[in-house]
């Protein structure tokens, strides 16, 4: 049974997970109506100056600009670099394909997780958990619907960023509890305005003047960028993952309504029985993970009463 503690720091992860799901995905509708205009690289970089400008102030009034310099700690900077990363594959993503398809993609990370785990041999998948996997691709196929007319190079995109995703998301769970989550936030908007301005001197675009009325987008998805990564760090932190992590999946609602309610985009009945079979095989993937933790902790205790009752012989 989980402590009063346990439990109020697990209703706090569900409330951030709601929040950080709901200001990236109308995050992602207001760089969508940008993509018109701006380039992805100039969308980073105009939205990381903003961003970060709104993050320090966070980390400032809160009195946290003494822990600035665990910027450079490994695990910061690294989750940092890998934020940039997906930030870039993601935009680049959504300037092509409808909001709740590239969303709903993003959320074969438990999935792409155990596949890594396996992989890496960190641990052995039975069956159950290699049947959820088969069913989560299998809905990843009917979103993407593969076709000569329909693929294109946005969908490597879209799922490179849900594996990025996804050790990004392991990274986090080992960041020190004692570096604060405003600071981490913080040091994943300069790591995105940076990588924006890399990337647009290395391809030697010419961007859009800035001082057009669609700057206004990138201004509010600067604001509700950083209040998603703060958001995403926060549920993540002290607590059951396996409990925080299901509504994750409430993002694919929030996109389907955005989707078509700004765009009019309405993935076919194929798609959306993808997203149902993806969402559905992510949640009993963390399900079985849970399973897995209690009977470890189970045997765990249960060794050391054995032990002790055969010395009492």
């Amino acid at each position: 049974m989980s402590s009063p503690q346990a439990i109020i720091d697990n209703r706090r992860g569900i409330i951030a997970m709601l929040c950080a799901g709901l200001f990236f995905v109308t995050n992602d509708t207001v760089i969508k109506l940008a993509s018109d205009v701006f380039s992805t690289s100039q969308m980073m970089a105009i939205r990381g100056i903003f961003s970060t400008c709104f993050a320090l102030v966070i980390v400032m009034a809160m009195g946290q600009l003494g822990y600035l310099r665990r910027l450079a700690s490994p695990l910061v900077a690294l989750r940092a670099t890998l934020e940039a990363t997906v930030a870039f594959l993601f935009i680049t993503a959504l300037a092509l394909l409808p909001l709740a398809n590239v969303t709903a993609i993003l959320q074969a990370t438990p999935i792409i997780m155990t596949l890594m785990t396996v992989a890496l041999g960190l641990e052995r998948v039975g069956w159950r958990r290699w049947g959820a996997i088969l069913v989560g691709f299998a809905g990843m196929l009917l979103i993407v619907q593969p076709s000569p007319e329909g693929f294109n190079v946005s969908i490597l995109f879209a799922l490179s960023a849900a594996v990025l995703v996804s050790i990004r998301d392991l990274v986090t769970r080992r960041i020190a509890d004692d570096i604060p989550s405003p600071v981490i936030a913080a040091s994943t908007t300069m790591a995105v305005g940076l990588a924006g301005f890399v990337i647009g001197f290395v391809r030697g675009e010419e961007w859009t003047p800035f001082l057009v009325p669609e700057t206004t987008y990138l201004i509010v998805a600067a604001v509700l960028v950083t209040l998603a990564n703060l958001s995403i760090v926060m549920a993540f932190r002290n607590v059951e993952v396996s409990v925080v992590s299901p509504f994750r999946y409430a993002v694919v609602i929030f996109a389907l309504m955005l989707g078509y309610f700004v765009f009019g985009d309405l993935p076919n009945l194929l798609a959306i029985a993808g997203m149902g079979l993806v969402v559905g095989a992510g949640i009993y993937t963390i399900h079985r993970e849970h399973v897995r933790r209690k009977a470890i902790a189970a045997t765990s205790v249960a060794r050391p009463e054995t032990a002790g009752g055969e010395a009492g012989r």
